[in-house]
C-alpha cells in the first residue's frame, strides 16, 4: 500500500489535520466531515452560509471534498491511509497541488486584499483544529520576508511543503500549526 511510503513525520501532520477534519470522530472523512468543518470556519469568522462569502468558502470545502473522495475511489469515505497515499503522490503532481493552495488561499483571504493577514491565519487554525489556538509563533515562521502577511506564493509554497514534503524543519510543515 503506497500510504505505508509515509514517514513518520509525514502521517504525524497529516494526521492532526485529519483528526481535525474528521468531525464526527469516525475515522474516515466525509462529505458531512466537510460540510461540518465548512460551518465550524463559518462561525469562526461570524459569517453566514448564505453570504457571498459563506458560499465561496463552502464551494472551496466542498469542491476539497470532491477531489479527496475522486481521488481515493469516489466512495464516499477516505480513510487516513488513502490520504497519505494521495499525499505520496503530490510530489510528481506540482500543478494539483498548486491549484489546491490558489482555492484554499481565497477561502482564508476573507476580506480579498491578495494577501493573508496574521488575523485571518488565526481564524484559518482555529478553524480547523476545532479550539482557540496561537498561532503568532506558526505566522512569524510562515511569512517568509517578515512583511506581517503571507503573499499568494508564500501560502502555495507552504502548502506544497505541507502536503507533499517530509522536512520538519520546512515552515510549511506548519500550515496547520505546531506539529
Amino acid at each position: 500500500m503506497l500510504g505505508a511510503m509515509a514517514s513518520d513525520f509525514q502521517r504525524r501532520k497529516i494526521s492532526g489535520v485529519f483528526g481535525a477534519m474528521d468531525a464526527d470522530g469516525d475515522g474516515f472523512l466525509t462529505e458531512s466531515d466537510f460540510r461540518a468543518l465548512t460551518a465550524r470556519w463559518l462561525d469562526v469568522r461570524g459569517t453566514d452560509a448564505g453570504t457571498p462569502e459563506g458560499e465561496r468558502l463552502a464551494a472551496v470545502m466542498m469542491g476539497w471534498w470532491d477531489t479527496l473522495d475522486d481521488a481515493a475511489g469516489h466512495r464516499g469515505r477516505v480513510s487516513l491511509d488513502e490520504v497519505l497515499q494521495v499525499a505520496d503522490a503530490l510530489p510528481a503532481m506540482p500543478d494539483a497541488v498548486t491549484r489546491t493552495a490558489a482555492a484554499m488561499f481565497e477561502a482564508v483571504d476573507e476580506n480579498g486584499d491578495g494577501v493573508i493577514s496574521a488575523e485571518e491565519y488565526h481564524r484559518l487554525v482555529t478553524a480547523w483544529s476545532g479550539a482557540e489556538t496561537p498561532t503568532d509563533e506558526v505566522f512569524a515562521r510562515l511569512d517568509l520576508d517578515g512583511d506581517g502577511r503571507l503573499s499568494r506564493d508564500e501560502f502555495a509554497g507552504h502548502w506544497f511543503e505541507f502536503w507533499a514534503g517530509d522536512d520538519p524543519a520546512a515552515p510549511g510543515s506548519w500550515v496547520f500549526g505546531r506539529v
